[in-house]
């Protein structure tokens, strides 16, 4: 049940607002902020309101915490205070990396920053080891006989998933529709036919042409697509935009992609917002504005149309089962596209044992943040290019 609000939309809007500058951390980490601020402190938001809000924003695509904030915003002012909470969490962490990404086209050829970025990028591949590791864990199982034998379909998903991910080296969308179609018959085969038009909107994006466009629609339609796929956490993406942006469109080469993904590590809010570093690179600030609005136009849409219906929707097994699924087969394409990334990113001794003494550092300090790591990793990229 749903109270009168407490608080206004402006001072929703103010919280987000914060929260997208100050947020470090990664999903988990701002999912619990949220938690913590306007649950258990200013009690603006119900527990029972919150938990719907999480669960929804685990079932459907795109990244956990900005989806959650929507819900959040939808909650007591609509359409509106979706619309304004999602922006004000985004826009913070935009501006941040829009003008980090400035910077690095101006001074990207020069020595130090080269020197940080060598640093930087073997932290990225070992802190992106470690988060696929804990993703197929709670996606999927524990790597025991137990969850292999209980979870053999889900298993075999994502093996397949990572093994074609190693061969084409390309993101597969109709292998993702396809595993989740198989995992749903599978569980609820009685359902299958009963809930075939939910999903519509997943097939929709296999319409899209990239034929005689110019830069920046081709832009809108690959992040549209990326957005749309975006489960299990903001780092799932991973797979999506390297097969496009480098090994397909050539837009990015592979230093210039591990250095996006490392900027947006080292900024507050969404992990995802490292498509605009990308757009930037690629098309200016306006490929920045719109890399960033068609990758979070799905997750937008994903949150807000089933939000008044979500009752319905969480009861429904077969829905659970789909997007189950496809979760297995995109943490398969996301271990896989590490393993493509880190065979062309640690190229001597001294990038692997960053790597490594990252995911040591991940293991046993649990509550080092993930920026940490990043700028540690920054000045042992300069002091090894000092001494070489």
């Amino acid at each position: 049940m749903i109270k009168k609000p407490i608080y206004t939309l402006r001072q929703l809007v103010y919280y987000f607002l914060k929260l997208g500058t100050t947020g470090f951390g990664g999903p988990v980490a701002l999912v619990g902020y949220m938690h913590e601020d306007l649950v258990e402190k200013r009690k603006w938001i119900s527990e029972e309101n919150y938990k719907e809000g999480l669960a929804l924003a685990q079932l459907a695509p795109g990244p956990l915490a900005a989806q959650l904030g929507i819900y959040l915003g939808f909650l007591h002012y609509r359409i509106l205070g979706a619309t304004l909470a999602g922006l004000a969490f985004i826009i913070p962490s935009f501006i941040i990396v829009v003008l980090l990404s400035i910077t690095y086209t101006i001074y990207g050829g020069l020595s130090w920053l080269q020197a940080i970025f060598y640093g930087v990028g073997a932290a990225v591949i070992g802190i992106i080891v470690m988060s696929s590791y804990k993703l197929t864990q709670k996606a999927i199982g524990k790597f025991t006989l137990e969850s292999l034998k209980n979870n053999w379909l889900l298993w075999l998903i994502f093996g397949v998933s990572l093994a074609i991910t190693l061969v084409t080296k390309r993101e597969h969308i109709l292998l993702f529709i396809g595993a989740g179609l198989i995992y749903m018959f599978y569980k609820s085969p009685q359902k299958f036919w009963r809930t075939k038009k939910t999903y519509s909107l997943f097939m929709l994006q296999i319409l899209f042409f990239n034929d005689e466009l110019t830069i920046l629609q081709k832009i809108a339609i690959f992040f549209i697509k990326a957005g749309a796929f975006v489960f299990g956490s903001g780092l799932a993406i991973i797979p999506f935009l390297y097969a496009g942006v480098v090994t397909e469109n050539h837009w990015l080469t592979e230093q210039q992609f591990l250095d996006a993904v490392a900027i947006a590590m080292i900024t507050p809010g969404p992990v995802v917002i490292t498509v605009a570093f990308i757009g930037y690179i690629v098309a200016g600030f306006s490929g920045a504005c719109v890399s960033s609005l068609a990758t979070f136009l799905p997750c937008y849409l994903f949150t807000v149309i089933p939000a008044p219906y979500f009752h319905k929707i969480a009861k429904n097994e077969s829905i659970k089962n789909f997007v189950t699924g496809i979760t297995a087969a995109v943490i398969g394409a996301l271990v896989g596209a590490v393993v493509i990334i880190a065979s062309r990113s640690i190229v001597d001794v001294s990038t692997a044992l960053i790597a490594i003494l990252t995911i040591f550092a991940l293991i046993f300090i649990k509550k080092i943040a993930e920026p940490i790591i990043i700028l540690i990793a920054a000045f042992s990229g300069i002091l090894i290019k000092l001494m070489l």
